[in-house]
């Protein structure tokens, strides 16, 4: 299950969530630009449906999405960080936030996975604590709660996708 919460200056979200998979597969789900439209969204709610990316630190990133109201949105950024599995760094500017400007900084940290058998607890395999945090919001607590319950969502369907291969199309709105 994934947690958020804003800073108490309202200038950023932190959210943070445990996959049961190794960093170097989260890290194909959030920067290869086929898998991203599979998993980003809901129907009913808005989904990603395209996106493009030049990974590497000055590249740019663009993606087009829908609303639940059949509106069209974007998000664009360039990658400011880009250090593979562990750590993405990219500007965020979306339509609908007009000139708001934000940084996502997306940090994967590789965790041990512990299974009890029957001599006590063992190595089972590799897991992964994603740590989002936007920042930039300065103080804008209305845009700061919306994107803190969004990545309380999109983390929520990036698990679903990375351990299960759940999709927008098969996932349950």
């Amino acid at each position: 299950m994934a947690t958020s919460a804003i800073t108490p200056d309202q200038n950023a979200v932190v959210a943070e969530i445990f996959i049961a998979a190794p960093p170097e597969r989260v890290f194909q789900a959030i920067t290869d630009p086929h898998q991203m439209p599979q998993w980003w969204g809901q129907q009913g709610m808005y989904r990603i449906t395209e996106w493009q990316a030049d990974l590497r630190p000055g590249g740019k990133w663009s993606s087009v999405g829908m609303g639940a109201d059949g509106k069209s949105f974007r998000v664009d950024g360039e990658y400011l960080e880009v250090d593979p599995p562990r750590l993405l760094v990219h500007t965020w500017i979306a339509s609908y936030s007009g000139p708001l400007k934000t940084v996502v900084r997306w940090e994967l940290e590789p965790r041990e996975v512990h299974g009890l058998q029957h001599r006590g607890p063992r190595r089972v395999g590799m897991g992964t604590v994603v740590k989002v945090r936007q920042e930039g919001f300065a103080g804008d607590s209305q845009a700061c709660a919306s994107h803190a319950q969004g990545w309380t969502r999109v983390l929520g369907w990036m698990q679903a996708f990375v351990e299960e291969g759940e999709t927008v199309d098969s996932r349950i709105a």
